[in-house]
């Protein structure tokens, strides 16, 4: 991979326990994989994540210069894991001097599966919720997200499906049979192996920002919270009993 054409994105997600890094070139129709990794573990975030960036890039013969791009995914995940992975990101593109974009982790759960099914891409967000989104691909293959990013009861999820619906992501089976229970047929699970986050997706997502320029900028850029953190939570509990 050395004489490399095509652009290079070097994309990674730390927004759940499975930490993914991977280089492609390309979109979702037609992108390529040239290298990628993953491991478990939302306490190695931290102390792997740069030690395997620099091994995929040994592995696959690229140096920093050749890469085109760096790409995250935003979340909504583990606050811990999303800080890691953006704050990893912004240095990285800092030092590099290389563009920054970002994906949400639940396009990019989207972006694996296929078909003209409506897709709902679910993350378990502990405390009895789950972030979710829906998606669908266009004529032209691209993903098109339908409405806003929630934090949500499963529950009120799946009351919330009036169609035929593809679930994808780990939040699907933090609900035990919910799902079948409350959809019946409606629901269809994505095939084994696309219910954790998947960088390469996320640098395919990421090639149409490339294209475009549409760059994140780095004073800017957070991750993608969705709800509140605890520390804000308590903040504004005290606030309230202070009153």
């Amino acid at each position: 991979m050395k004489n490399q054409q095509e652009p290079v994105i070097l994309a990674f997600d730390t927004a759940t326990t499975a930490c993914t890094v991977s280089l492609t070139t390309g979109g979702i129709e037609d992108g390529k994989v040239i290298a990628s990794r993953q491991f478990c573990g939302s306490i190695t975030h931290s102390r792997r994540l740069l030690v395997v960036i620099d091994e995929i890039l040994q592995e696959s013969g690229l140096k920093w210069e050749q890469l085109a791009g760096l790409a995250i995914g935003l979340g909504p995940g583990s606050f811990t894991g999303l800080r890691i992975g953006l704050s990893t990101a912004k240095g990285l593109a800092a030092s590099s001097s290389l563009p920054l974009m970002g994906v949400s982790t639940l396009a990019g759960l989207a972006a694996g599966c296929t078909g003209s099914r409506l897709i709902c891409a679910v993350i378990d967000a502990r405390k009895k919720e789950v972030y979710s989104a829906f998606y669908r691909f266009d004529k032209r293959g691209g993903l098109i997200q339908q409405g806003e990013i929630t934090a949500s009861a499963p529950e009120k999820l799946a009351e919330s499906i009036r169609e035929s619906v593809l679930l994808v992501g780990d939040g699907v089976f933090a609900c035990g049979g919910l799902w079948w229970k409350k959809l019946g047929d409606l629901v269809r699970l994505a095939p084994p192996g696309l219910h954790q986050p998947n960088a390469a997706n996320i640098g395919f997502l990421a090639w149409q920002h490339y294209q475009e320029q549409n760059f994140l900028d780095l004073a800017e850029a957070s991750p993608l919270y969705v709800r509140a953190s605890d520390a804000e939570l308590n903040l504004g509990k005290k606030m309230k009993e202070g009153r």
